[in-house]
């Protein structure tokens, strides 16, 4: 159900009037579940909130002395509203944390940091591929995880090919081999692209993989043993020597990974701590009786107020894109425990239990999560504190009374002007905003290879072009810090001057012999000056330098490794873009493509026959 806005007053942000929109949406609303969006200016989503009685929730937003701060300030910017019904509590439920990851409305509890989590996947192929995986999954493919951080996956990954030597190799270099690669030799991969290994023996090396990540480890090295007495009595004394091998690394392994494997199988341990307005969510992932890790996460807009309400909603978000285990053990019950149980269970195809320990071994456990969540949210207020301290005293030596909320430092790249490109990276008192970093590839030629102009083309489309038109993504900051002396500082003053932007600058540039720690600054108006006698602010802006040094090289490296594999195909005739997608998309590289034969060619989509011919020729000279 949506209705359309009451007023278009998009300036007038008043309490009074929002609660006056609000009060006409409640007198048409059903009293069913149902999911409903709070809008502001210009359509921007505010909030996403569900309830099993749309019109009990929605009015109570009109009763003001009931609102915390931030749900006044909601409630003052809502234009209109927008609302879904649904069958059950359930399906808001999920609803609800479907919308709230994908629009990340501004009021909603926020979780910015739990994009990390990685899975181990066996794709569906004749020769399963086995590899670490983020992102959407395909109902083909069979994963393991999630794994709470890259060490732990990676190790997983590493142990998983040396012990059953599944190959890591896509699907378009597995199929132009013609000769074992590298992983092969370093007894990693069994080639299966050369046929060193028959199709049946290489699935079994892949069942028993998917046996040991499911926890079937015993079954896994009885098979083993069995085919060493096996190899032995046929006296194939070398494959009987790996099978050993084999059978005492899992041994090993097995006493790593295994933590509690009697009392924690499939499970999450999850504990909440809240400090100095900040809220830390501690997560142990056991899985087949193994441990996964853990991850401290730090979402934001928890209110004490609605604590338990927020806990409901944080993990209705965090398990949107995980299936739940059948066992998820927290430190504090969150309201909605029967709905979350019920999606839960309805998500994974399986009954999933939400428990709070009370006693005994999963106490302790849990104790020991809690304990985890609370040391990591000591350090991150420390940490916090101490960025706080740095920008404080980086806004004084700016000449700035007001905090630095936002700090975006620019530095370009480039070799001899070929692969111009311009970086941007953000600072807040979190410290590194990674989502909020921009590469800006340089499309004048007449800045190409002149850092000046490069400069200018990249402020200019900052503060000119989409960027710019995101304001609640990509706020104007508060501070520019530019890699680079008073040239590159008169540059951007004379090109802020001609947009009308007033932010201020500070200009980084080496000092003599261009040595670290004998920096000079450049401000507009201000002499040149150094901070060797403040050492810890110093080393904090080369930190913030360096960082966009770092992400400035990264990006010019692979606008060069991008170019220096299309560049062959662009010669070819009667191959465009789209074409030329298609043939790196299946082959994987320029040095495939013309390895393959005329066969090989025409399987790729949008390549006819006579086009096959044609590209073989231009390879070979025909």
């Amino acid at each position: 159900m949506e209705t359309p806005p009451l007023e278009t007053t998009p300036l007038s942000t008043s309490l009074e009037r929002g609660i006056r929109i609000i009060s006409s949406y409640v007198k048409t609303l059903p009293e069913t579940p149902g999911v409903y969006r709070m809008l502001g200016q210009g359509g921007a989503v505010l909030y996403v909130g569900k309830s099993k009685s749309l019109r009990k929730r929605v009015h109570s937003y009109t009763q003001i002395s009931r609102l915390t701060i931030r749900h006044q300030r909601m409630v003052s910017e809502t234009l209109f509203m927008e609302f879904v019904t649904t069958h059950t509590e359930i399906e808001a439920l999920l609803l609800e944390a479907n919308l709230i990851k994908k629009l990340k409305p501004r009021y909603n509890i926020l979780l910015k940091d739990d994009k990390f989590f990685s899975y181990l996947v066996l794709t569906d192929h004749d020769y399963p591929r086995l590899m670490k995986y983020r992102g959407k999954r395909n109902k083909k493919d069979t994963y393991f995880g999630p794994f709470a951080s890259t060490h732990a996956v990676n190790h997983s990954l590493s142990t998983l090919h040396k012990l059953f030597k599944l190959r890591s190799c896509t699907d378009s270099f597995f199929a132009m081999r013609q000769r074992p690669c590298l992983e092969y030799h370093i007894k990693r991969c069994s080639a299966p692209c050369v046929h060193k290994v028959s199709e049946k023996d290489y699935k079994k090396q892949a069942s028993q993989a998917i046996a040991f990540l499911k926890g079937k480890t015993a079954q896994v090295q009885e098979s083993l043993s069995v085919e060493m007495e096996q190899a032995s009595r046929e006296k194939r004394y070398e494959q009987a020597a790996t099978l050993r091998d084999q059978i005492q690394a899992l041994t090993v392994l097995q006493r790593q990974q295994t933590v509690n494997a009697a009392s924690l199988y499939d499970a999450d341990v999850i504990a909440i701590t809240q400090q100095g307005g900040m809220t830390c969510v501690q997560v142990f992932f056991y899985r087949s009786g193994h441990h996964y890790g853990s991850a401290a996460l730090f979402p934001e807009r928890f209110e004490q107020a609605t604590f338990l309400e927020d806990f409901a909603t944080f993990l209705a978000i965090f398990y949107e894109d995980k299936d739940p285990p059948p066992e998820i053990y927290l430190n504090v019950m969150p309201s909605a425990r029967q709905e979350l149980m019920s999606a839960f269970s309805q998500k994974s195809e399986r009954a999933v239990k939400i428990i709070v320990p009370q006693k005994g071994e999963k106490k302790a456990i849990v104790e020991r999560v809690a304990e985890n969540a609370r040391d990591a949210l000591v350090r991150k207020l420390s940490h916090r504190t101490t960025q706080g301290t740095h920008l404080k005293e980086l806004a004084e030596i700016c000449g700035l009374e007001d905090p630095l909320n936002r700090v975006e430092v620019y530095d370009n790249s480039h070799i001899q002007g070929s692969y111009n490109v311009g970086a941007m990276i953000v600072a807040t008192i979190e410290g590194f905003d990674k989502k909020s970093y921009r590469k800006f590839k340089i499309r004048s030629r007449q800045a190409s290879g002149d850092d000046y102009a490069m400069m200018r083309e990249v402020l200019s489309r900052r503060f000119t072009g989409s960027l710019a038109h995101k304001n609640e993504e990509n706020p104007l900051p508060d501070l520019i810090i530019l890699d680079g002396g008073a040239g590159q500082l008169s540059v951007v003053m004379d090109t802020f001057q001609q947009l009308e932007i007033d932010i201020p600058l500070l200009a980084v540039a080496k000092g003599p012999d261009r040595h670290a720690g004998k920096e000079e600054f450049y401000r507009p108006g201000q002499k040149a000056f150094s901070l060797q006698d403040r050492q810890s602010l110093l080393h904090f802006i080369q930190r913030l330098r360096d960082e966009a040094h770092r992400f400035a090289i990264g990006a010019h490296r692979e606008q060069r490794a991008k170019s220096i594999t299309a560049s062959v195909l662009n010669d070819i005739p009667g191959v465009g873009a789209h074409r030329k997608k298609s043939l790196l998309q299946h082959f994987g590289s320029a040095r495939a493509i013309e390895a393959a034969g005329v066969q090989d060619l025409k399987t790729v989509r949008g390549i006819s026959a006579a086009l096959a011919q044609q590209i073989y020729d231009f390879f070979h000279g025909s």
